[in-house]
């Protein structure tokens, strides 16, 4: 029986609750904004049709605080929530509150949300149904299983232990020695048990040369199921993604078709309904893949997605939500681009750390096979406490070599932002890099190239400087002493 959203509170901010808006302006569904305090005059809450304040800038005051959100949307009279990326998008008891509520959740079910949120009940799940995991170990609460495990297994280091209900390159550590275990396990626990709540870990051979590959999945009530075909995530750092593209270069047509049929096998084995990633490490050495992860949400690179099947995957989950079926069958999707998207983060491109303030100036890449996802606007502030990420900037091209020809006018040429640093620099300068330019890359490209990257960056600052000093000059010399002087 469908239902019908009238109403949708995006339980989210920046980037991500914008995206979601414009899905909702094409639709005609009104949409209602949360928002912390240093948010009043963010871009969403501008852009939204109502907004209501949820609390003080400290995420569990304001946007991971269930009851206030839930609250807001009862107040503002909207009959659905989405969650967006981030927060509470992947939270089994948000996603159970708001159904609870009589609200409609915009995702899959909370029971999958749970069961796929754990990586070790995930990981048995997986087995069951047929896909490669990769050799681990899981409920580790000291050195001396791993060690026993490794000798037992034949592995060797490195290996990487990780937080059982982690994500987002959180509650990650690659060891390489018997030495550092105890100390990496304890800091991965602590971590894990800070931010999620749950200090279960597991423990896992390290993939040397790994690429990220992941496969776009939406399916309906209906049982019908389908994938949306792959997306290389492999350009990272810290373990979180910067530089994502679709289709995937490393893989061969039989390999793509392998890896998307066994996507959608798990998905329809969970139950799985709106849209999800099933998420795979590819070893370019000996060719084998492994399941990594399902990311029981929208994703923040689907828009590539979007771009190489002109389909909106927002859209979709609304549609599903509302109790409709897909349009469309596998049959009749046809990805016809490639598409690449670079994750502009206010951060120093040298260290990565956080870069927060206002923007002083901003001018957004446009122009043919240009597609902006923004969060923020010339004159917005850029608070301390949240995601650093300001903007998706995508290109699109007939082929691979088109599509960075696309990135790298949009980085060089069309996109200029002062006030905060950004990664900008360093984007470029992984566009240009051979390495990247013939797809021979893994998940330590940054890691192996940082000085490299770093010497190719082409500096504003003294230029900017210069350029002040000239406006002086010159207007000294055409209209004399000024009176401020």
């Amino acid at each position: 029986m469908e239902k019908k959203i009238k109403r949708l509170l995006i339980a989210n901010r920046g980037v991500p609750a914008v995206r979601v808006m414009h899905t909702c302006i094409d639709r005609k569904i009104l949409t209602t904004a949360v928002y912390s305090t240093p948010d009043r005059l963010a871009h969403h809450v501008t852009m939204a049709d109502s907004a209501v304040h949820i609390g003080e800038a400290p995420p569990g005051d304001s946007y991971l605080n269930m009851d206030k959100i839930i609250a807001a949307a009862i107040k503002s009279k909207a009959d659905a929530i989405h969650p967006g990326w981030g927060f509470l998008a992947e939270n089994h008891e948000f996603a159970r509150k708001v159904i609870n509520a009589g609200l409609i959740w915009v995702g899959p079910q909370p029971e999958v949300i749970r069961m796929m949120g754990d990586k070790i009940e995930a990981k048995e799940i997986v087995r069951q149904a047929g896909l490669p995991t990769i050799p681990g170990i899981s409920n580790v609460t000291k050195a001396k299983e791993i060690i026993r495990w490794m000798k037992e297994e034949d592995v060797q280091y490195p290996i990487m232990i990780k937080a059982s209900a982690g994500g987002g390159g959180k509650g990650m550590v690659k060891v390489e020695r018997d030495e550092d275990l105890s100390q990496a396990l304890a800091r991965v626990r602590s971590e894990a048990k800070k931010s999620f709540g749950d200090d279960k870990v597991l423990v896992e051979k390290y993939i040397e040369r790994g690429r990220h590959i992941e496969v776009q999945v939406v399916a309906d009530y209906y049982g019908n199921v389908v994938h949306l075909y792959e997306r290389e995530c492999t350009i990272q750092r810290r373990n979180q993604k910067i530089i994502e593209e679709a289709p995937s270069p490393s893989l061969s047509p039989d390999l793509r078709e392998e890896i998307c049929r066994k996507a959608v096998d798990l998905m329809r084995a969970i139950g799985y309904t709106s849209a999800g990633t099933v998420e795979f490490l590819f070893d370019s050495a000996t060719r084998k893949y492994y399941f990594l992860e399902v990311n029981t949400r929208l994703q923040v690179e689907h828009g590539i997605t979007e771009l190489i099947t002109g389909l909106d995957i927002v859209g979709i989950m609304i549609d599903v939500a509302m109790g409709k079926k897909l349009p469309f069958r596998q049959e009749d999707i046809h990805p016809n681009r490639w598409a690449m998207e670079a994750r502009l983060n206010a951060e120093d491109p040298r260290t990565f750390n956080p870069s927060f303030g206002q923007l002083t100036r901003l001018t957004e890449p446009h122009g043919p096979a240009v597609r902006i996802s923004s969060g923020v606007y010339e004159g917005a502030d850029i608070p301390p406490y949240y995601d650093s990420l300001l903007m998706l900037i995508m290109s699109a091209g007939a082929d691979r070599e088109d599509a960075i020809r696309v990135m790298d006018r949009c980085l060089s040429r069309s996109l200029r932002v002062e006030g905060v640093k950004t990664l900008a620099p360093l984007l470029l300068s992984i566009v240009r890099h051979p390495a990247f330019i013939r797809g021979d890359f893994s998940t330590r490209f940054i890691e192996e190239n940082l000085d490299d990257l770093i010497s190719t960056f082409i500096e504003t600052d003294d230029e900017d400087e210069a350029l002040k000093v000239a406006r002086y000059v010159a207007k000294v010399s055409a209209l004399g002493p000024q009176n401020w002087m």
